[in-house]
C-alpha cells in the first residue's frame, strides 16, 4: 500500500507519449511561439513512461474508496450508486461542448431541457415555479431564504428573524445569518419531533419564517407539518423546506401539499450523481405563488416553439450562480428521472424507506436508539453504552474501515450523543446490508473483548489513524512524517 509520489518514479528521457512528426517547418517551438508565452525554464514535469504512469494512478484510485468500490451509508447524505448512463449523457457532445455565451436560438436544445426538468421538479414538488440556477444545498439554502427576505420587504417589513429546529443541518443557521437573519433554535420533542409548545412560544411579528428539513435529521417524519405550517403562517412568516432528504418522501408527498412556501431539491442527491469527491451539486428552488415574481434571473420560458431567457423581472433577487448554474449535473438529473419515470421514482423513496428500516432491525438491538418513532430512509444510533466500554464512536467508525465498510455520519446531529447516522439508500442489496450490519455486531463484540484494538484501527488502509486536530491544522507535515 506504500505508493511512491510520480516524481519519485521518473527518469530523465523517459517518455509517456509520442507526437506525430509536423508535416511543416517551424524550426524549433521557441522560434514558433510568441516570446511573452514562453516561460523562462521549463517546467518541472516527471519523466515517467506509459505503463507507469497507468500503473501508478490504477494503484492510487485502488487505494481510494469510492461508490463503485463499496457502500456508503451517510446520513443526510445520499450516497447512493447511480446508473452509468447518467454519465454517458451529460458527456454527449451537444451536452458537454455547448458554451453559455452561446446565442438563444443556438442552445434552444439546452433551454428545452432545462424547461422540462423545472416543469417536472413543480411537479414534485407540488409547487408553483423553479430555479435552476443555484449550485448546490446551501446556495439553495440561501437562495430560498433571500426569497423569504424579498417577500417581507416587499410587504414593508423584513422582520428579524427566522426559526431553526436544533436538529437541523449546520448549513441552515448559516443560511440565516448571511442573510442577515437571526437563527432562533427551536427544540426537538421526546419524538425527535418538532417541539409544538416551544414553536408557540417563539412565535411573534419579527418571525420571518421557520427552516425545516422533511425527514428530519434524525430521519423522522414530521406529521405535525400542517400545524406548523398553520402556527407560523398566523404569524406572518413563511415555511422553507430543507429538501436534503426529499429522496424519502418523492411521489409520496409533496411539500407544496403540506404548506411549505419554498424548498430547494439536491438534485446531485435525490436524483444523481452523489456529492462525494467534491462535487459539483445543483440546488434548484422551487416556490409558491407568493415567491415565484422574485427567483433569480433569467427564467426559462417557453414561447410558442422556442425557449428564451427572460431577465425582465424587476422584483427578482438578481443572480445568484454565474450563467444558468451547473448545466452537467441538470443533464444527469434529466436522464435519472426520465430512466425511472413517475413509478420509479416513487419505488425509490420506498426502497430506501425499506432498506434503512431493515438495517436498523438488525441494530438498534445492540446500539443504542435514542428516539423510538419509526423513522424513514435514514436512522441515528448512539453508541453511548458502547462508550461506557472505553469505546467512543470515533473508534466504531475507524474500525469499520478495516471491515472494508465506509463510516457512517458520526457525532451528528448535536442532539444524540455519540451519534451514528447511518443511510443506506435504495441502491443496496440485502446481502450487502447484512454484510455492514454484522460488521457492527462484531465491532460491538470487540468492544467487550478488546477495546485496545479498536483504539488502533483503521489498521488496514493506507495510512493509518491520524491525530485529528493536529491533522487538520498540519496537513503538509502530517502526511511527510
Amino acid at each position: 500500500m506504500s505508493e511512491r509520489l510520480i516524481f519519485e518514479l521518473s527518469h530523465t528521457g523517459r517518455k509517456g507519449y509520442t507526437l506525430p512528426r509536423l508535416d511543416i517547418e517551424i524550426g524549433s517551438s521557441r522560434q514558433a511561439i510568441p516570446r511573452e508565452y514562453l516561460r523562462p525554464e521549463s517546467p518541472e514535469l516527471p519523466e515517467v513512461s506509459e505503463n507507469e504512469i497507468v500503473r501508478h494512478f490504477v494503484r492510487l484510485s485502488n487505494m481510494n474508496y469510492h461508490i463503485d468500490k463499496g457502500f456508503y451509508p451517510l446520513g443526510s447524505c445520499t450516497m447512493k450508486y447511480n446508473p452509468k448512463v447518467n454519465e454517458k449523457t451529460s458527456a454527449l457532445p451537444g451536452n458537454a461542448e455547448i458554451h453559455p455565451l452561446e446565442p438563444e436560438k443556438a442552445v434552444q436544445g439546452a433551454l428545452e431541457l432545462m424547461y422540462n426538468l423545472s416543469e417536472i421538479l413543480r411537479e414534485i414538488a407540488g409547487m408553483s415555479a423553479v430555479s435552476l440556477q443555484p449550485a448546490a444545498g446551501a446556495q439553495g439554502e440561501l437562495t430560498g431564504i433571500m426569497l423569504i427576505r424579498k417577500f417581507h420587504e416587499s410587504k414593508g417589513k423584513v422582520r428579524s428573524k427566522i426559526l431553526v429546529p436544533d436538529s437541523a443541518h449546520g448549513t441552515n443557521p448559516a443560511s440565516v445569518a448571511i442573510s442577515g437573519y437571526k437563527a432562533v433554535s427551536i427544540k426537538s420533542n421526546q419524538n425527535g419531533t418538532v417541539d409544538l409548545e416551544d414553536l408557540r412560544q417563539h412565535l411573534d411579528d419579527e418571525v420571518a419564517g421557520m427552516m425545516l428539513t422533511n425527514p428530519n435529521t434524525l430521519g423522522i417524519f414530521e406529521t405535525d407539518i400542517p400545524t406548523i405550517s398553520k402556527m407560523v403562517h398566523e404569524a406572518g412568516g413563511l415555511m422553507y423546506m430543507d429538501g436534503a432528504n426529499l429522496n424519502a418522501i418523492v411521489g409520496l408527498v409533496r411539500p407544496g401539499d403540506m404548506g411549505f412556501d419554498v424548498v430547494h431539491i439536491n438534485l446531485h442527491k435525490t436524483f444523481s450523481t452523489p456529492h462525494g469527491g467534491g462535487g459539483p451539486g445543483s440546488g434548484p428552488v422551487a416556490v409558491n405563488d407568493r415567491l415565484k415574481d422574485f427567483l433569480p434571473v433569467p427564467v426559462i420560458e417557453k414561447h410558442k416553439k422556442s425557449f428564451v431567457m427572460n431577465f425582465d423581472k424587476p422584483n427578482s433577487i438578481g443572480k445568484i450562480h454565474s450563467f444558468m448554474g451547473n448545466f452537467g449535473m441538470l443533464v444527469r438529473a434529466y436522464t435519472y428521472i426520465l430512466s425511472h419515470g413517475p413509478d420509479g421514482l416513487r419505488n425509490n423513496s420506498i426502497n430506501a424507506v425499506i432498506n434503512a428500516n431493515y438495517l436498523l432491525s438488525k441494530l438498534s438491538g445492540t446500539y443504542k436508539l435514542p428516539y423510538k418513532t419509526r423513522p424513514m430512509h435514514e436512522f441515528v444510533l448512539s453508541a453511548d453504552e458502547q462508550k461506557q466500554r472505553n469505546v467512543k464512536t470515533l473508534d466504531i467508525a475507524k474500525r469499520l474501515l478495516d471491515y472494508g465498510f465506509h463510516a457512517p455520519t458520526i457525532y451528528f446531529p448535536l442532539i444524540v450523543h455519540e451519534a451514528l447516522m447511518i443511510e443506506p439508500t435504495e441502491t443496496e442489496t440485502k446481502e450487502t446490508l447484512d454484510a455492514f450490519a454484522e460488521a457492527l455486531l462484531k465491532i460491538d463484540e470487540e468492544t467487550k473483548s478488546s477495546p485496545d484494538l479498536l483504539h488502533s484501527a483503521p489498521m488496514t488502509t493506507p495510512i493509518r489513524r491520524l491525530d485529528d486536530a493536529y491533522a487538520a491544522r498540519n496537513v503538509n507535515v502530517c502526511f511527510k512524517e
